[in-house]
């Protein structure tokens, strides 16, 4: 899995049937956000949900997609000037 592609990898790839996981760095780059951030969200309880092997932090390309949708903002209705 490269996360330089344009797209998250859609489904699973691997003879196991099991899909990709990024680790943090890789999941900061997608975003173009500092590691930091990813370890902050984690303290916080924000960010997408992680799998911990051990020290290591992995994220399932679904959960980050799942994510990913939920801090879309609503869409603002369309500007109408004031009517008096």
């Amino acid at each position: 899995m490269s996360i330089h592609d344009d797209k998250l990898p859609s489904t699973p790839t691997d003879g196991w049937g099991l899909e990709p996981l990024m680790d943090v760095a890789e999941l900061a780059a997608y975003l173009g956000i500092p590691i930091s951030t990813v370890y902050d969200w984690r303290v916080h309880g924000k960010g997408p949900t992680a799998y911990r092997f051990g020290k290591h932090l992995k994220f399932a390309i679904s959960d980050v997609r799942e994510w990913i949708a939920q801090q879309r903002e609503p869409s603002s209705p369309p500007w109408r000037p004031d009517r008096r």
